[in-house]
């Protein structure tokens, strides 16, 4: 019964179809709408009764050379209607980015660690960028990072435009230019940023990559979004992951979906083909507030807690989670940190403002989505508070944590300023910075000294404006010969006073009133000097040496 049904009610909405066909034919109209609206109708007729089982229909035993005709001629017409909407989807893109995005020329200069009081040779370098409300420009900081000059030029003209570059955030990899030139914003739209594209929607990627001079679109589909590393800032922040492939010189032009900016594209993934990353636009949006509020960039905030997952029964039983309770661990606590003044090692972080915190750090970001709760964290304005709720003991407590960026013992980058140094008696005296340990290769991790390396990555500070200082190196004369073997050694102590940064040990050596000068290094080491005959020493190594200080211009007193 159920077969026949099936078959009268085929028969009759076909039925209806030719009904529709002979009535036009036989009006004879010839208004291309009418026809139109037949062959709508039919489209419409067909795919109601065929929608749920085309395939059965098209191979069964009702087909019929019309019913294949018009399953076929339906399948067409979707994929021509697609093609159709993504081809002008990518045109508003292209059109949108001729307005918009320009080519960045950057010489830039960057230090040598090893030798802090002189520059490396200029190098050049190009990257993309796109015009944002209020006549700035968008890009990201390592395409203008240890920048002395810096052009713009933008689509189908020759001129180039010299930028001034207005902030930077290396953290999050993106900075403001400007152009005072009036000529260069003629014609020039800006961009509107948009939200954060779902998983599998389409992106067009815009810029100047390599291998030619004029613009470029690549287009891709979103398949993550998740915090990864960025590896210019060495932090974690959100980022979306694109199968278009990102290239260098599209380094800070826009992702566009619609009409509106999805993000900016950053890096790629080393080693893999067609995986670039974008920098979301709640990152950007974090990045541009905090410069038009503040004057400058701000930072992302932390707190500081070093945390571990609690996905193991027993775990938690131990610390009295009640079967219903989610939560992590913490580890360790930075003791820069507000939240190292109320939360103590073994809390258990249940919720944060409000968000409860899943067994492995994550909370719900949208639909079957989740994110690591840092996120939530990251992207709090520095001074704001937030209310964690913890578990302490088997009892639930609240606190009010104000949040601010913090900074690690061991800087992991350093841009746009010349190194610390300190020179007495040919020791050659510097903070320990990551850049420093970067010198020793690509391979660094495992080339540089392993002590400083592991006090670089874990070592937390102990204290406000502490740096970990170290001696470098020895410039070899007869006031030090036989120290040349303890470089690389932390300076622990100068006279008998612990060092709390360079500036410190440089004010304890320059007011020294004593006849000898101590130093207390790592390894239990020990450096001894005659006072009087170093500083005599001193003078004639930096002209040995063609060094024009004794120390950089942050140490000398203004």
């Amino acid at each position: 019964m159920l077969v026949t049904s099936a078959r009268t009610l085929l028969r009759r909405r076909l039925c209806s179809i030719e009904l529709i066909k002979d009535y036009t034919s036989r009006r004879s109209i010839s208004c291309s709408s009418c026809t139109r609206a037949a062959a709508n109708v039919q489209e419409d007729v067909a795919a109601a009764s065929c929608s749920s089982s085309e395939s059965k229909i098209e191979n069964g035993p009702l087909a019929s050379h019309s019913v294949r005709n018009n399953i076929l001629r339906r399948r067409r017409l979707g994929i021509r209607r697609n093609n159709e909407s993504r081809s002008t989807k990518d045109t508003d893109a292209v059109e949108l980015a001729l307005d918009s995005v320009v080519k960045i020329f950057t010489v830039a200069s960057s230090p040598n660690y090893f030798l802090p009081w002189q520059n490396k040779s200029q190098r050049e370098t190009m990257g993309s960028g796109f015009v944002i409300a209020g006549k700035k420009i968008l890009t990201n900081a390592h395409v203008v990072a240890d920048h002395t000059f810096v052009l713009v030029r933008k689509h189908g003209s020759p001129t180039k435009y010299k930028a001034q570059v207005e902030a930077v955030g290396h953290e999050c990899d993106l900075a403001i230019l400007s152009v005072e030139t009036e000529k260069f914003w003629e014609g020039m739209n800006s961009l509107e940023l948009g939200d954060i594209p779902f998983l599998q929607e389409a992106v067009a990627v815009v810029g100047y990559p390599q291998g030619g001079d004029t613009i470029s679109v690549t287009k891709g589909v979103v398949s993550r979004v998740e915090p990864t590393q960025y590896v210019h800032g060495a932090t974690q922040l959100m980022a979306i992951q694109i199968d278009a492939a990102i290239n260098p010189g599209n380094s800070g032009g826009p992702a566009i979906m619609g009409n509106k900016v999805a993000g900016v594209a950053f890096q790629n993934l080393s080693g893999a083909e067609n995986i670039g990353y974008i920098i979301p636009v709640p990152v950007i949006k974090h990045f541009i507030a905090g410069v038009e509020e503040k004057g400058k960039y701000v930072g992302f905030c932390s707190l500081g807690l070093s945390c571990q997952p609690t996905e193991n029964v027993q775990l938690r039983n131990h610390f009295q989670m009640r079967p219903e309770m989610t939560g992590v661990l913490v580890s360790k606590i930075n003791p820069l940190s507000d939240a190292h003044k109320v939360l103590k090692k073994d809390d258990v972080v249940l919720f944060f403002d409000g968000v409860p915190v899943a067994n492995d750090g994550t909370v719900h970001f949208r639909n079957r989505e989740r994110i690591t709760f840092d996120h939530l964290v990251s992207m709090k304005k520095p001074n704001e508070t937030a209310v964690v709720r913890v578990l302490r003991d088997g009892e639930e407590y609240d606190f009010s944590i104000t949040l601010q960026p913090l900074q690690p013992l061991v800087p992991v980058h350093q841009f746009d300023k010349l190194p610390s140094y300190y020179i007495f008696a040919g020791l050659v005296f510097v903070p320990l910075i990551q850049p420093y340990l970067h010198e020793y290769g690509e391979d660094w991790y495992n080339t540089s000294p392993r002590k400083l390396c592991e006090i670089a990555l874990r070592e937390p500070p102990k204290r406000a404006g502490e740096q970990f200082v170290i001696l470098s190196q020895v410039l070899m004369d007869d006031i030090n010969a036989g120290y040349e073997r303890l470089a690389e050694l932390q300076v622990k102590k100068v006279n008998g006073i612990e060092v709390e940064n360079l500036k410190h040990l440089c004010h304890l050596v320059e007011n020294c009133s004593e006849e000898s000068v101590r130093f207390d290094l790592g390894d239990d080491r020990v450096v001894v000097l005659n006072y009087h005959l170093a500083k005599v020493a001193t003078s004639k190594i930096l002209n040995c040496h063609r060094i024009p200080s004794a120390m950089s211009n942050d140490l000398l007193d203004k």
